[in-house]
């Protein structure tokens, strides 16, 4: 079969996946007629694909499916009786990748509650901004982001809770340790409503609050479900091995890659779900042997690390049986070096953004490695997608436009932004950015952003976020902030500045001034200075296309590495 003919007999003949239509906010959209209805439900029809197994694994800690569920329900029950949290109430989260991370995450939403997983690579300043925009009142955190909350909690009277490494009043082990409960919260989630708020750096100044649903989250992970029970279907298709799934959740909790297409796709498909605290080639391929991880999915830059690795040490890592990106573009040449690196394993891509869940588009195993510059195919089967002109009008195909995608897993709107919202999302379809094109045979590749940020290692740069922060130095008079490849990160963050007459500003000052103001990640790793005022457009605003061909055409004055 093809794949589209493999997606069509299981929409006819899986009652996973029979799909129906419904009203979501005034829209008609495909939906699943029997996926469950909400997070909760995701995790309690889960026992029937775990059988005993370990749910989740953190270094020399483990969770059956009983104890994971377990220490959901006490943490849900605690959080409803003893800090009065209700539907619709949002809850910040704020760490690494630790396993209260996942738990809360569904503890909060067992709740009808709304989870705000917040970068954990944030400053101060970022972290308390989230906050507030959120409207939280309760906050977890672990030992760096306590530090940095505590001031700001202590000022605004928030419930400030420390997790693990962190020391507070209040912490995470006695709310999880008293005697609430172990019984399911009878709380009715209705499909539509919010599960979490993730915080999107994308063309504004300040990152901005994507609200999700639990119906958005469950048509993604079904998607992804159905795309699995494709694979033996499909002409061509590498069959399953039949060893157990072993997953490795390899980026951070707090975005999409890792929420939604690790975690919560893992936990319907019964996979083990191994956990790193942070990115380490080394202490990756330790745990891939320990735990016998068939899957792993990080951004390019990590698959590169984890090849590097393996060669230095002499693995060969057999268990691997899927090599996966997303958050970023792979570079066209690293996919024939993975795919001779681990022969065993299909290598793929995927787009996808926090603004749909992640779902989106995928193409993986042999028809990756002869197209391996394009995005994929439309992922199906509740997803439509256009390419258009600057006036929405649709582009045949092989014609450059904005891309836009309609399906349930759309977001239903950017927190407390009803413009960038109505601008975004229309009529059901988002408006992604990106300008890509589709081809006769249904490939579709990404060829570039109309939003200006930059993709470092996976994590979306907003270029005025960056601006705004060299602009609070007192002897900049102008800054423009825009991408640099980088053979390793595929993306790192430039600028041109014009310091003010008379200034001997240096690039150390600089990056000095901006680590107090931004996370380290934004920090520009090279600075182009310069005596005249930047390149304008016709209408006097920055052209920042012209900034970055001036610069990179010579060399930057000051260098991070």
């Amino acid at each position: 079969m093809t794949p589209d003919e493999a997606a069509a007999h299981l929409v006819r003949t899986d009652p996973r996946f029979e799909v129906t239509e419904t009203v979501i906010r005034g829209v008609r959209y495909r939906v699943f007629r029997n996926a469950p209805p909400h997070l909760r439900g995701l995790l309690q029809q889960a026992r029937s694909v775990y059988d005993g197994g370990d749910v989740l694994v953190y270094r020399d800690e483990r969770w059956s499916y009983s104890r994971f569920c377990s220490e959901v329900c006490r943490v849900a029950n605690a959080l409803a009786r003893d800090q009065g949290v209700r539907q619709g109430d949002r809850v910040a989260i704020a760490m690494r990748n630790f396993p209260e991370l996942p738990i809360l995450i569904l503890a909060v939403n067992a709740l009808g509650a709304v989870a705000v997983p917040m970068n954990a690579w944030w400053s101060e300043s970022e972290l308390t901004y989230a906050i507030e925009d959120c409207g939280a009142r309760i906050v977890f955190a672990d030992g760096p982001r306590h530090v940095l909350i505590a001031p700001y909690a202590a000022r605004q009277g928030l419930q400030l809770f420390a997790v693990r490494d962190a020391e507070g009043e209040c912490s995470y082990a006695e709310l999880r340790d008293g005697d609430a409960g172990e019984q399911w919260p009878e709380a009715a989630i209705d499909p539509d409503a919010d599960f979490a708020v993730l915080y999107s750096s994308g063309s504004t100044d300040r990152p901005k609050g994507v609200v999700l649903t639990h119906r958005g989250a469950i048509s993604t992970v079904y998607s992804w479900l159905l795309m699995r029970a494709m694979t033996p279907l499909v002409d061509g298709a590498v069959p399953p091995s039949g060893r157990p799934l072993s997953w490795l959740i390899a980026t951070p909790l707090f975005h999409v890659t890792a929420l939604h297409a690790v975690f919560l796709q893992g936990l319907v498909n019964g996979a083990k779900l191994s956990l790193l605290y942070k990115w380490d080639a080394e202490e990756a391929i330790r745990v891939i042997k320990a735990e016998q991880v068939t899957r792993f999915v990080g951004v390019p830059t990590q698959s590169m690390d984890l090849l590097e690795a393996a060669a230095r040490l002499g693995e060969r890592l057999e268990t691997l049986e899927s090599i996966g990106a997303g958050g970023a573009k792979r570079p066209a040449v690293q996919v024939a070096q993975l795919a001779k690196a681990f022969p065993q394993a299909a290598v793929s891509t995927g787009w996808g953004m926090t603004e749909t869940n992640s779902l989106g588009i995928t193409l993986g195993g042999p028809e990756y490695l002869s197209n391996p510059g394009t995005a994929g195919r439309l992922q199906p089967p509740l997803q439509d997608m256009r390419i258009v002109d600057p006036d929405g009008n649709p582009l045949p195909p092989g014609e450059v436009g904005e891309l836009l995608v309609k399906s349930p897993a759309n977001m239903r709107c950017y927190l407390n932004q009803p413009e960038a919202t109505a601008a975004t999302l229309q009529d059901g379809w988002l408006h992604t950015g990106d300008l890509a094109r589709v081809e006769e045979n249904g490939l579709i590749t990404i060829v570039d952003r109309m939003k200006s940020i930059i993709i470092r290692g996976g994590e979306n740069i907003a270029c005025l976020d960056v601006e705004d922060a060299l602009h609070q130095h007192p002897a900049v008079a102008e800054a423009c902030a825009f991408p640099v490849p980088d053979e390793r990160l595929g993306e790192i963050v430039g600028a041109a500045v014009q310091p003010k007459a008379d200034s001997l500003l240096t690039g150390r000052e600089l990056v000095d001034f901006l680590s107090e103001r931004v996370a380290r990640f934004k920090i520009p790793e090279r600075i182009w200075f310069r005596d005249q005022p930047l390149p304008r457009g016709g209408t006097d605003k920055l052209d920042r296309r012209a900034v970055r061909t001036e610069c990179l055409e010579r060399k930057p004055m000051w260098k991070a590495r």
